[in-house]
Formats: C-alpha cells, sequence, structure tokens
C-alpha cells in the first residue's frame, strides 16, 4: 500500500466504484453491512437534524430517513460519482446531498446528531473531531462505525482467508481490484477504535463502545455534554 496518508486511498477506491458500491459492499460483508446500520440506528436519538458525514451512495442516509421521517438530514461525501448515484435514487424531500471534504467541513449549520459508517479509518481524529464539534449543538451525538481487525486468533485466521479470495474476485472486478488488495492492510494497520476514542475524550465528550460481529466492526459515540 503506497500512500502517505489513509485518505489518500480514497480517490483510488472510490472513483470507479459508484455504480456496484450497494451490491459490492452487501455481498462482501454477507449482508453484516446491513445489520451494523441497523445497530447505528439504533444509536440515533429522535432529533431535528443529522449529518451523513462520508454518505457514498447514500445507504445508511435514507434508512435514517425512513426511521426519523420529521428530521432533517444533510449527506456530504467528497466522491462526486458516489453524490450522483445517491441524489438519483433520493426519494426524500428531507434530504439532501453536498459535495465536502469531511475533514474540512463547512456548513452554515449545527446539528442534533452527526453520524459516519466508514469514514473513521480514512481520517485524522484529530483533524475530524474538532470540526464534527463545531457543527454539532450542545448535547449533539457523534456516531462513529468501521471496520475492525478481529482479536480472536480463529477469525482472524479466517477473516485474513476471506481476503485472499477476495483479492483474486478483483481479478475479475478490476475496479475493486484495489479494494480488496489494499483494504485489509489498512484494516490490520489503523488504530481508528483508540485514536477516535481519546481524541474524544479529550475534548470532553462522553464515550462508548459497541463491539460488533466477532470484533470485526465496531461503533464508538460520543456525546457533547454542554
Amino acid at each position: 500500500m503506497k500512500a502517505d496518508s489513509p485518505k489518500d486511498l480514497v480517490p483510488a477506491f472510490f472513483d470507479n466504484t459508484a455504480q456496484t458500491y450497494d451490491s459490492v459492499v452487501n455481498w462482501t460483508t454477507f449482508g453484516k453491512d446491513r445489520y451494523w446500520k441497523r445497530e447505528i440506528l439504533k444509536q440515533i436519538p429522535n432529533c431535528e437534524t443529522i449529518l451523513d458525514l462520508a454518505c457514498g451512495t447514500g445507504i445508511l442516509t435514507f434508512q435514517m430517513a425512513k426511521q426519523f421521517p420529521n428530521s432533517k438530514i444533510t449527506g456530504i461525501d467528497i466522491t462526486e460519482s458516489y453524490l450522483n448515484v445517491a441524489k438519483k435514487k433520493n426519494p426524500y424531500q428531507s434530504v439532501s446531498f453536498l459535495k465536502q471534504d469531511a475533514e474540512k467541513l463547512d456548513l452554515s449549520q449545527k446539528f442534533d446528531c452527526i453520524v459516519s459508517s466508514y469514514i473513521p479509518k480514512y481520517c485524522d481524529p484529530k483533524s475530524l473531531i474538532p470540526v464534527c464539534l463545531n457543527h454539532l449543538k450542545p448535547n449533539g451525538k457523534i456516531i462513529l462505525h468501521d471496520f475492525t481487525y478481529p482479536k480472536s486468533s480463529i477469525v482472524k485466521s479466517l477473516w485474513n482467508t476471506y481476503f485472499v479470495i477476495l483479492s483474486v474476485v478483483g481479478y475479475f472486478l478490476p475496479s475493486w481490484k484495489k479494494v480488496f488488495a489494499d483494504l485489509p492492510k489498512l484494516i490490520r494497520t489503523t488504530k481508528w477504535l483508540d485514536d477516535y476514542e481519546q481524541v474524544m475524550k479529550e475534548h470532553g465528550l462522553e464515550t462508548h463502545l459497541q463491539s460488533l460481529t466477532w470484533n470485526s466492526s465496531a461503533i464508538l459515540t460520543g456525546i457533547k455534554k454542554i
């Protein structure tokens, strides 16, 4: 993996995968992506405004809109092709999409809840958390979800074998070849869970951790107690 930072992988991973993302993320996680997003939804309080960071094609965005029909939801993403897919799918007047870099977020409003699935491993928590706090209302909540490298030796072995298989599958799905090759390296090396929790606590947030699916995924929440 040749990159100065994990964020440098974003164009290579996502510029040419928008049209197939929804189906690929579902079958490559054996449907667990749906389960993980249901767990994310459980963490979201009833509120007026929600921000979906790195919303991608809008999978989670639309699930939030369905569960919270009275909430105004804004999805932001850095990849134009993913936003175009999300906009074409959008059936909700309460949902809007904007192109922005999450680490340089500059919106004219604050939100009750900021949610993101799969962004933590790409971003620097020392950049992302302060930006989120600048856009978060008092007593607001940040919810972050991403992959984690399993701790059990048995699960690790299965996990590693699975990604070897995916790397072979990548030869038949050229647009996903680099993702299948480099994503496991990133997941093995990232310490996003510890790093984000530390930064959240440094900023006075009350944190809570939920591990999912044999520690292959996790949700970290932080509440702004002000």
